[in-house]
């Protein structure tokens, strides 16, 4: 039988395998080992091909009988092919960024870089922007050396830089709420890449587009580095039409679907009407009670508000850390950025925006269970759900239509 797989140290959430699965036909693991197992597992080489990750890019390179030259430069493998025997290391890494830098359409002749990091994936990006025809491009390590800058430099002496690419995993599962550096003074940034694949948009990616700047996180990077994996893997060639494909579906096979609009608009039913395979139905209003124990109207009668809320955010950062949900938020979710932040770091978000006179006042609603505080809160909210939403959802006649408006806008929106 014959083995193909991944090396990292942690892999419990990698999406390598299931990348694999639809750009090849074979088995494919990931394989889990501590820095004494390196040794005995390249004296065995009992592997056709592997990939290599975090930390190990450059600790395998005494393993191999031959590295290409870009792996070389780069001072990184990621890909090791054994053939016959002997074992070549590859930088399939190198590619998958140089296509992520192009997907999002920047241009780096020129320009000012800061590279964050110092790892495999640092040095990387360091020869991918060189080649890219980048002016100057600046190493920022949280220890300032001859070699590197600071991150004090980077904000005070280095903030006229166009370009930031993160290749820390600042930011990445389960750490969801760090982000690498505050993009807030590079005064003439043009674009942020982001290494980081899961969540698929980080909170350095988030600040960028909130300021209008061209970013991207690294799962394009992650399924183009794959795809010429593949091609060494099984001496093939992949057309870019296909890696674009598998892209595409691996990325809708993650990206939440997320359900915001006033209380009684139909966000649980709806949802429950939303059909996509293997993903899974999560209701935050039911999530709280089921934390509390007892009902939402009970919750706040007790402990008030603010309880409410606070216990609210803290189950939509739980459940948006997932990836492949339909999530149905209350009424009131999109009152706190950072519950914002939280959805859309997975998920895309759709406003179902119900006329005031469909929305009925309900006893077990406490913030909505009068006519008059149903209009007051519609009032106070309608423009913050239309300011946060990524597609509005029209009244349309049944939810069932509105079921199927919201299917066919997330399709034409998978990129």
């Amino acid at each position: 039988m014959k083995h193909y797989g991944c090396i990292g140290k942690k892999l419990t959430h990698s999406f390598s395998k299931e990348i694999h699965k639809e750009l090849a036909d074979y088995e494919y693991k990931l394989i889990e080992l501590g820095e004494d197992e390196i040794g005995p597992f390249f004296e065995k080489r009992d592997f056709e091909a592997i990939n290599v990750t975090i930390p190990y890019k450059q600790r395998v390179i005494p393993y191999l009988d031959k590295v290409s030259d870009i792996a070389r430069r780069i001072g990184a493998v990621n890909t090791i092919v054994n053939k016959k025997g002997s074992l070549y290391g590859y930088n399939t890494d190198y590619y998958g960024m140089k296509a992520l830098i192009e997907r999002v359409g920047l241009v780096l002749e020129g320009k000012k870089v800061l590279v964050l990091g110092t790892g495999g994936t640092s040095k990387t990006a360091r020869v991918v922007a060189a080649d890219m025809g980048a002016e100057s491009v600046l190493t920022v390590s949280r220890k300032k050396t001859d070699e590197y800058i600071s991150y004090d430099d980077a904000r005070a002496i280095h903030n006229d830089a166009e370009i930031i690419i993160n290749t820390t995993p600042s930011g990445m599962y389960p750490d969801v709420d760090s982000k690498p550096i505050d993009i807030a003074p590079f005064f003439k940034l043009e674009g942020v890449i982001d290494a980081v694949y899961n969540p698929l948009c980080t909170n350095l990616v988030l600040d960028a587009r909130k300021r209008g700047i061209k970013a991207e996180g690294g799962l394009y990077m992650l399924v183009m580095q794959a795809v010429v994996a593949v091609e060494r893997f099984l001496d093939i060639k992949i057309e870019k039409s296909r890696a674009d494909s598998v892209f595409a579906s691996v990325f809708a096979s993650k990206e939440n679907l997320v359900l915001t609009g006033m209380p009684g608009s139909g966000k649980s039913t709806v949802g429950a009407l939303i059909n996509i395979e293997g993903f899974e139905l999560i209701d935050t209003d039911r999530e709280i009670e089921k934390r509390c124990g007892c009902s939402i109207k009970e919750l706040i009668a007790a402990k008030g508000e603010v309880c409410f809320r606070d216990l609210e955010t803290e189950v939509i950062r739980d459940v948006s850390s997932k990836t492949g949900r339909i999530i149905s938020t209350g009424g009131g979710a999109i009152l706190r950025e950072e519950n914002v932040r939280s959805l859309k770091q997975n998920g895309k978000l759709f406003f179902i925006d119900a006329e005031l006179s469909r929305l009925k006042a309900s006893d077990d609603r406490p913030l909505s269970d009068t006519a008059d505080k149903l209009t007051r809160l519609y009032n106070e909210r309608i423009d913050i759900y239309k300011a946060t939403s990524d597609v509005r959802v029209p009244d349309l006649a049944t939810a069932a239509k509105e079921a199927e408006y919201i299917l066919q806008k997330r399709m034409e929106l998978i990129p």
